[in-house]
């Protein structure tokens, strides 16, 4: 590839760049090991993050609404 920066790319570039990058990493996966942060085991958290689940009653404004009305303040 002749390009040295991205801009100067054309389409067909890039596409091949980034097709050669998810190639290689396909190729050699290097699997990122699981590191318990907590005490906690994983069906703790899990069981904790059911029972603290919030639902919003039924009449509640959706998040859209919401960002809606923040936007036109």
């Amino acid at each position: 590839m002749a390009s040295e920066h991205v801009s100067d790319m054309t389409v067909q570039e890039l596409r091949d760049l980034i097709e050669a990058i998810v190639e290689q990493r396909a190729q050699s996966p290097k699997p990122v090991p699981y590191q318990q942060k907590g005490r906690r085991s994983m069906k703790e958290v899990l069981e904790s993050m059911r029972k603290n689940r919030w639902t919003p009653p039924p009449n509640a404004k959706s998040s859209l609404e919401l960002l809606r009305e923040d936007r036109d303040r």
